[in-house]
């Protein structure tokens, strides 16, 4: 085990760019700072930004108190930190190198690979394969809680839970998370937003995290710069549609790449077909990623909360009833492999927004198909993800139930919230969105 001392280049510095120091190989032993390193207060979760300068480059983060500094050169804010806090051991957050300061020699030691692996976690293609059939339990580093990969929370930075049950949803369609968790399947795209949400699916799913949960600071970001502020931080929106909106643009990013083998990854988990006839027209054809259900109005005079079977909802797409609005008639042709469903809560008129209180009942098994909608062959499908939404249309919070797979049981989780939940209790609830995945 050895320590390298490196040169030094300070940007800032036109002196300090000349002068370069002889390499010289130190023995780890000789560093006396290895056992300041505090692993609970690291949290690379943030948006990597010096928290002096606010620059985004070549920044490092101080492994005694886990705040963010600019530069490791002289006059740099990384080094004035070493000088003024006594904190002396620094990673490069792009890199992944291990200085101390402010004596600048880099230090290679395995010890420290853990916080590299929570930095940037890994996975290869046989460690993805895995995931949903060997339950591996992991404890926060404070001893907090276990958890297992993939059931963690996600922590709600201000009126993001929209987001938060769309991203667990999402985490439960596997060669979907498959893609994205392994990076070299789309290193050659340009977009910020595919590669913010592949780092969010590799923390989520990784096994070694410091805590029991994570934030989507830097996902977020992404999202509001890609949508153009429509969602942000502290203003609710629908997950109905920030999922849509999520589908199509990682659809258009990756499309956008023809170096990208796989770039129809959205279309392949997702994308079914209808057939439109509308009168006096003849029948086309249109794809769509989620079928919009229409609930029944709720009777006027009833203290009872009124139910309707899931199933009688699919006859809007049997080819036959006509929709009385728009004179249409709609049959499915072809259903994706995962099928997305949103029942219709709620109404807006000029005044308010109301929202439709009935009860689905579905099934969270064996989901069978050709019995209401004219297909050839057999459908059957499992429920994975159910969003629901509690309280009223306009303070209202949302929640979700997902499954997990190497263990066959039910999570509910809502933000930090995880707890594991009956299969029974899926189905009481005011269901808003669902995922379905097809029986292989």
């Amino acid at each position: 085990m050895t320590m390298k001392r490196q040169d030094v280049k300070n940007p800032t510095n036109d002196e300090e760019q000349q002068r370069i120091k002889k390499q010289k190989v130190v023995e780890t032993s000789s560093c006396p700072y290895l056992d300041t390193v505090n692993r609970q207060v690291l949290d690379f979760d943030f948006e990597k930004c010096c928290s002096v300068s606010l620059s985004n480059l070549n920044v490092y983060a101080c492994l005694v108190c886990g705040k963010y500094f600019q530069g490791r050169g002289h006059k740099s804010h990384a080094y004035n930190h070493s000088l003024e806090a006594g904190h002396h051991v620094f990673i490069n957050l792009r890199s992944e190198k291990v200085y101390c300061l402010p004596d600048g020699y880099e230090i290679i030691d395995p010890s420290l690979d853990d916080i590299r692996r929570v930095l940037n976690p890994r996975f290869n293609t046989d460690l993805v394969l895995q995931l949903d059939k060997n339950p591996q339990w992991s404890r926060a580093i404070d001893g907090s809680r276990y958890h297992l990969p993939g059931m963690v929370g996600i922590n709600n930075i201000k009126e993001t839970d929209f987001v938060n049950v769309v991203i667990q949803s999402l985490m439960r369609v596997t060669p979907f998370r498959n893609f994205f968790l392994i990076p070299e399947n789309y290193k050659d795209c340009k977009s910020i937003l595919v590669h913010r949400f592949g780092e969010l699916a590799r923390k989520i799913w990784h096994a070694k995290n410091f805590k029991g949960h994570v934030s989507p600071h830097e996902f977020l970001q992404a999202v509001m710069k890609a949508s153009r502020s429509r969602f942000r931080i502290g203003v609710q929106s629908d997950p109905v549609e920030f999922m849509s909106w999520l589908l199509n643009t990682i659809h258009a990013d990756l499309k956008n790449n023809s170096r990208i083998s796989n770039n129809n990854i959205v279309h392949r988990c997702f994308q079914g077909e209808l057939e439109v006839v509308k009168d006096g027209a003849d029948a086309s054809r249109m794809p769509f990623l989620m079928l919009g259900l229409d609930l029944p109005a709720p009777p006027l005079c009833n203290d009872k909360i009124p139910q309707v079977p899931l199933f009688n909802m699919f006859k809007k797409f049997d080819g036959e009833t006509v929709n009385e609005v728009a004179r249409v008639r709609y049959r499915v042709t072809r259903l994706p492999r995962y099928l997305i469903l949103h029942m219709r809560r709620f109404t807006k008129n000029d005044f308010f927004v109301e929202k439709n209180p009935t009860i689905v009942n579905f099934p969270v098994k064996n989901l069978e198909l050709k019995d209401y909608i004219p297909l050839p062959t057999s459908n059957k499908y499992d429920l994975v993800a159910n969003i629901v939404h509690n309280g009223k249309p306009g303070d209202g919070s949302y929640r979700v139930f997902v499954q997990c797979k190497s263990e066959e049981v039910w999570y509910e989780m809502q933000d930090l919230h995880v707890a594991e939940t009956l299969p029974e209790m899926v189905g009481v609830s005011e269901a808003y969105m669902q995922i379905y995945e097809k029986q292989q």
